[in-house]
């Protein structure tokens, strides 16, 4: 069911991808999408880890691996190919940076290990993503919209695809 919180926080965020000056719809459309899909895998993995510590056993086929580096395959930098705790590309870690710190790790490292995820296999999702573009423009947009999202509680399991159906209207 869409409430009018639900409305109300979703067309707030919409509003500040409009003052950053993105104002087509398919375009805040699909970079909501993004973000939104960055904290379902991080919700995703939280949930598999409490699973795994009430039955006493691992996380099978963890998406962000604990302790361990991920490297970008197009790396270019050296600051690149020197790769990037998981922990950092996890949504409940790098919400807590701080706007620049946030900005850099998602454009540079989390937008791109979300681009990879099933590279190799021949996947709508991995045709999609391979051209995807992170649009975002700047440090202050993201914060509030990773604030957005997170904050008030946009995009829960207890929605229903409320917040989706929501964005849909606003394209149509």
């Amino acid at each position: 069911m869409i409430t009018g919180d639900i409305k109300n926080k979703i067309d707030q965020i919409w509003d500040t991808f409009f003052v950053a000056g993105i104002t087509n719809p398919i375009t805040v459309l699909e970079q909501m999408t993004y973000i939104f899909f960055m904290k379902m895998l991080d919700d995703k993995q939280l949930q598999e880890e409490e699973n795994a510590r009430d039955w006493d056993c691992e996380v099978e086929n963890p998406t962000f691996l604990n302790g361990q580096l991920w490297v970008n395959p197009e790396a270019v930098s050296d600051e690149e190919r020197a790769g990037v705790p998981y922990e950092n590309l996890r949504w409940h870690v790098f919400k807590n940076f701080g706007a620049d710190n946030m900005f850099k790790v998602v454009r540079q490292s989390v937008f791109e290990f979300i681009k990879h995820i099933g590279t190799g296999e021949e996947s709508a999702y991995s045709r999609y993503m391979k051209s995807a573009i992170f649009l975002i423009p700047n440090a202050r947009t993201l914060a509030k919209v990773v604030d957005g999202v997170d904050c008030n509680g946009t995009h829960q399991h207890h929605t229903n695809g409320a917040d989706t159906t929501v964005l849909g209207e606003r394209v149509a």
